[in-house]
């Protein structure tokens, strides 16, 4: 999914870098350098939730997109209170999340 997602956004012109856990993701990339996240909600070891609570609780106001397979209301409520970008349930069509992302890149710089 990860790749097909990359494939996808890069080409509609929007560069992408992808990791394969949340961990790598902290271990490899400095902060001020990412302007969007497309995020999927279940990971092995720490969730995509968890990966935004530590960017918040970091002061990193990075948009994010969620996307997750799983049903669950109360996390979609929660995401989305806590100002996600979008929060997409896969199978999701190619434009929303395109949408979603041009969306982020077109705000101001959180940094």
């Amino acid at each position: 999914m990860r790749r097909s997602v990359e494939r996808l956004l890069n080409a509609h012109g929007i560069m992408t870098e992808g990791y394969p856990t949340a961990e790598s993701f902290l271990n490899e990339v400095q902060a001020g350098s990412i302007r969007c996240i497309v995020l999927d909600v279940h990971l092995g070891g720490m969730s995509g939730i968890e990966l935004w609570h530590h960017l918040k609780q970091a002061g990193t106001d990075i948009p994010v997109v969620f996307m997750t397979a799983i049903e669950d209301e109360a996390l979609e409520r929660e995401a989305v209170a806590a100002g996600c970008i979008a929060y997409l349930r896969k199978p999701f069509p190619a434009e929303p999340l395109i949408t979603a992302v041009k969306r982020s890149l077109a705000l101001p710089s959180c940094d």
